[in-house]
């Protein structure tokens, strides 16, 4: 009699997919790790963490213009004990409508200037380095067991991110970013929905630091776009199910509006996206140029990124929706080369397979012991690089008018004061009065940055600059233009010269 055999089922594509990445993985019963293996690859940890803060410490920026209109605020905050609603910093803009929105950082930075000086910037930016070296770790560790490719990818990100280690509230974004992504990728492969409630946590307070949650936001959108369309497409591949991903985003959104501004933020927002004449304008707004080693090493995290994704021979929603993304706002303005250096580490991380004999095998609480030795270590070099407040004066006056500050202080100039964006947001700290235009540039909007650029290049009209006629104190760059042809005008007289700076005063 003849007897039927059935073959079992072919597993489905995806699971097929679960299998294979399964069989790459180690063992958990695999062989047992040797003691110097544990210990060279702690060694190496620990090394990979304090790398990227050494790197930052080295460098010391402290010229960055925009922290001191930062400190500023956070002063005025201070004194009156509110968070200032119209600008009491600009001279023209004298009582506009104006919202500290970086406020929680603003707080933190000036506590940090008052009670360590200029070191006490120098440790935040470097800190906060740290911080994000070791979550872009933990988001690598929980997507790949090779202990080779977890330690390049975590490096090369931050490598990617060194133009961005400066005092500024952007930090915050980067490490929110970097633990909502995480979040996202781990919840997706395993369709466990507790870590989402860490969402609205993170966002609460990423809305009072800075107004890039916005960015968030719209990542976990696209999340919750691909829970929905798995339902239907077979593309869409998540562990997640749609209503926790909704119920997630909605509050995150709730939890954003626990800021002074309440819904105004989104207003906010929308302000300086809008804002489109200052992108050729601002060097920071401005697209990558390619002329850092760090900035090819993001080219190399993008393509790496796309190819590993094309590789895997099936369209993948979410990492390709998220590559799409990071490519537009990072290669769109390289103050957010962040988004693209933390996307591609992720997408990576999960697409590359991994070699057994180079599995994880750190012992128990390795990574706190190489977070705290990397810590030491940048407290080390403190001491090592010499960095204290005399040091980091020097460098402040080489790249900030810290002399023609001393000089107009000592003499009793007085405004109205005429100066250039770049200098305005350091001129609201060291002179203590309304300046003509500062960094903040979507509070004064592109036709005064206009108008601003034009005086200071000595364009045909600039001597109808009203605020130039109307100013008894010029503060400007010494190679400008504008300082050129005041030289020659008989409205003003020049009282201070540097290598850096000119200050003019008006004739009377």
């Amino acid at each position: 009699m003849a007897t039927l055999i059935v073959a079992p089922a072919a597993p489905p594509a995806d699971e097929l997919d679960a299998l294979l990445r399964l069989e790459a993985q180690p063992s958990a019963s695999g062989r047992p790790a040797k003691p110097a293996e544990r210990i060279a690859q702690a060694t190496v940890l620990a090394v990979l963490f304090a790398a990227p803060a050494l790197m930052c410490l080295h460098a010391a920026c402290v010229n960055d213009p925009d922290i001191w209109w930062h400190l500023r605020t956070g002063e005025w905050m201070l004194q009156h004990h509110a968070i200032p609603h119209v600008d009491p910093f600009s001279g023209p803009n004298a009582g506009k409508p104006w919202a500290a929105y970086s406020w929680l950082f603003e707080m933190l930075s000036i506590q940090l200037f008052q009670r360590f000086g200029l070191v006490g910037l120098v440790g935040y930016s470097a800190g906060m380095v740290l911080a994000i070296t070791v979550a872009l770790w933990h988001l690598v560790k929980r997507l790949q067991s090779d202990f080779s490719i977890i330690s390049l990818l975590t490096f090369a990100s931050c490598f990617a991110l060194g133009r961005l280690y400066t005092p500024r509230p952007w930090m915050f974004t980067i490490l929110c970013f970097v633990l909502e992504i995480d979040i996202l990728m781990h919840a997706r492969k395993t369709g466990r929905a507790r870590e989402l409630a860490w969402l609205p946590l993170i966002f609460a307070l990423w809305s009072n630091l800075h107004i890039q949650f916005v960015d968030g936001l719209l990542v976990l959108g696209l999340a919750l776009v691909e829970a929905v369309a798995a339902r239907w497409w077979f593309a869409a591949k998540t562990k997640l199910r749609a209503p926790w991903l909704a119920a997630a985003l909605a509050a995150s959104v709730l939890a954003t509006l626990a800021n002074p501004f309440g819904w105004h933020i989104y207003r906010i927002a929308y302000d300086l996206a809008s804002q489109r004449g200052v992108m050729d304008k601002i060097g920071e707004l401005q697209s990558i140029q390619f002329r850092d080693p760090a900035d090819f090493c993001l080219l190399s995290l993008a393509l790496a990124t796309a190819g590993a994704l094309a590789w895997s021979r099936r369209l993948r929603l979410f990492e390709t929706g998220l590559l799409v993304f990071a490519a537009v706002l990072s290669f769109r303005s390289q103050r957010d080369v962040w988004v693209m250096a933390t996307v591609a580490a992720a997408i990576l991380a999960s697409t590359l397979p991994g070699r057994e004999k180079a599995a994880i095998r750190l012992p128990k609480f390795a990574t706190q012991f190489a977070a705290l030795a990397a810590t030491l270590a940048l407290l080390a070099g403190f001491c090592a690089m010499h960095i204290d407040n005399g040091q980091l004066q020097t460098q402040l006056a080489e790249g900030l008018p810290v002399h023609a500050v001393e000089t107009i202080r000592a003499k009793g100039y007085a405004g109205p004061l005429y100066n250039d964006f770049n200098w305005g947001g350091y001129l609201i700290w060291a002179l203590r009065m309304p300046v003509s235009i500062d960094g903040r540039a979507a509070f004064y909007g592109d036709k005064s940055i206009d108008r601003s650029v034009a005086t200071w290049n000595a364009e045909p009209d600039w001597a109808s600059d009203p605020q130039l006629t109307s100013a008894s104190l010029v503060v400007g760059p010494v190679k400008a233009p504008l300082t050129q042809v005041l030289r020659m005008d008989t409205h003003f007289q020049l009282v201070f010269e540097d290598k850096l700076a000119a200050v003019f005063v008006a004739r009377k």
